[in-house]
């Protein structure tokens, strides 16, 4: 039996406003924004790269705005995107190293907490899995 998770639902107050910092701030791509039914609007975003996405909209969950924390968003360098968020204006945390794993941390306009970490080298694996 072969499960592929591909979307997670983001609980926000301001859909155009979360799609925007999605957007223009974190470089995610608009798949779609359609409203399936009167007051059911659906944004669909996925992360540069990433195979999964991110659903935020209105109409769809019971989750309150702001209440997802520790989505993972993992990145080869995280010093260069750490940069590179900063020039587009995200708040994020200094770089965190725990032992040889290295991460950062933001949160969207509504406070949902994401954890950006960087790669981890083979060596470093290896050690963590023992």
């Amino acid at each position: 039996m072969e499960m592929r998770l591909e979307v997670v639902q983001v609980p926000v107050a301001d859909v155009d406003e979360s799609k925007s910092f999605y957007t223009e701030k974190l470089g995610f791509t608009l798949d779609h924004d359609v409203e399936h039914l009167p007051g059911m609007r659906v944004v669909q975003l996925t992360p540069p790269g990433s195979a999964a996405s991110i659903v935020i909209g209105s109409g769809m969950t019971g989750m309150r705005p702001g209440s997802l924390e520790g989505l993972q968003l993992v990145v080869e360098d995280l010093g260069a995107v750490r940069a590179e968020l900063l020039t587009r204006g995200v708040t994020i945390s200094e770089i965190h190293d725990m032992g040889g794993v290295q991460f950062a941390y933001f949160a969207d306009p509504d406070g949902n907490r994401w954890v950006i970490q960087g790669a981890t080298p083979p060596d470093v694996r290896a050690v963590h899995l023992g």
